[in-house]
């Protein structure tokens, strides 16, 4: 089912470009986790029902995950108050099954991806993927993104920085140091970001970002 399917400027009017940069890109990278969150999800959630494990909770999820991938996130989250009960009701009823958790990464995501960033921290952090390679630092490099939209960006470039050692990939490790690193570029740490700079060229040349990361370096020297 599922197999198949983110030099500091000086004058005002430069350092606002850079954060409108810094927005642009956070959500492009954004989309990219999202997508691959859907597949690995999509795919977890498949393993719970046919394995006969929390079949009710996985039934109930199953609707608001096709809603999901479709970007019909509001009915996804809510329901429509018949047959698909809703990623928050699912979350709140199966809380104490593989499901409800899953559905609360699925809630957490659908929030951000409408712009309610505090519900989606809220769901974010009550999500628990502990033992999971792929899902937990996705999980937690999305709530670096939410961070960042709130505001919160000492909060976000530490929970990138987490997620990217979580991850340790050439997937989502350099996504998140180039994140982390444009964040703090925002904030005028030059030094900083070139530290992360420097890890996704020393140990991901290979990754997209890796390609690319010689004129980051460049910028911020």
């Amino acid at each position: 089912m599922a197999e198949k399917n983110i030099k500091k400027q000086g004058a005002e009017q430069e350092a606002a470009l850079e954060e409108s940069f810094i927005q642009k890109n956070l959500k492009k990278i954004g989309i990219c986790v999202l997508g691959l969150l859907v597949c690995v999800c999509a795919a977890v959630a498949s393993s719970y029902y046919f394995e006969g494990q929390n079949k009710k909770a996985a039934g109930a999820l199953y609707p608001c995950e096709q809603l999901f991938q479709k970007s019909d996130f509001e009915k996804a989250l809510n329901g429509d108050g018949q047959q698909v009960l809703g990623l928050v009701e699912v979350a709140k009823k199966y809380s104490s099954t593989k499901a409800g958790n899953l559905a609360k990464l699925y809630a957490g995501l659908a929030y951000a991806q409408t712009g309610k960033f505090e519900d989606a921290e809220k769901y974010l952090k009550d999500f628990s993927a502990k033992d999971d390679e792929m899902i937990s630092p996705a999980a937690i490099g999305a709530l670096g993104n939410v961070y960042a939209e709130l505001g919160q960006t000492d909060k976000a470039i530490e929970t990138l920085k987490k997620a990217a050692k979580k991850a340790d990939n050439t997937v989502l490790s350099p996504l998140y140091l180039v994140q982390a690193g444009e964040l703090l570029e925002s904030q005028g740490k030059s030094d900083e970001a070139l530290k992360l700079y420097e890890q996704v060229r020393d140990n991901y040349r290979a990754s997209a970002q890796g390609q690319e990361i010689d004129k980051y370096i460049q910028r911020v020297k």
